[in-house]
């Protein structure tokens, strides 16, 4: 038995708007990584990798895994492989974009609190595709941080 819920969703409209107006208010981009060879630039003589597509750039907000549950794979011996440890960070975007998929890149190109600027140049992999749901105030797509470089 299908029961319709129409008030619900002007209930979450506001929630909707609070979230827009007071969690997602620094910039995040998020690219699909070019696809393909490099290809030789003979004016230059360098290899150029295939052009990023950009997906979105506007507001949002990166959240850090806060609870036990949010840090996954344990290394089992049974497996062919070791199992990487992966920091289950959540990218909150507006509901008025479409998902993203598995692989595209995120990074954060503006921050509103200056102390947080160390956030600026970081990046994370989308772990799977933007999640779905019959009810949402924010989309969440899950990441995982890229290591940074060895030093």
């Amino acid at each position: 038995m299908t029961i319709p819920l129409p008030g619900l969703d002007r209930a979450l409209a506001g929630v909707v708007r609070w979230i827009d107006k007071h969690l997602l208010v620094d910039t995040v981009r998020i690219v699909l990584p070019g696809a393909g060879e490099p290809v030789l630039n003979p004016a230059t003589g360098e290899l150029e990798h295939p052009a990023d597509t950009v997906l979105y750039e506007g507001p949002g907000a990166v959240i850090r895994p806060t609870a036990q549950g949010d840090l996954v794979s344990i290394p089992d011996s049974q497996l062919p492989w070791t199992g990487n440890i992966r920091s289950r960070y959540r990218l909150l975007t507006p509901l008025d974009h479409p998902g993203f998929p598995k692989d595209a890149q995120a990074t954060i190109t503006a921050v509103h609190n200056p102390a947080n600027a160390d956030l600026l140049g970081r990046s994370w992999i989308c772990s799977d595709a933007t999640d779905a749901a019959t009810v949402q105030a924010v989309r969440i797509t899950g990441l995982d941080q890229n290591p940074g470089p060895t030093p």
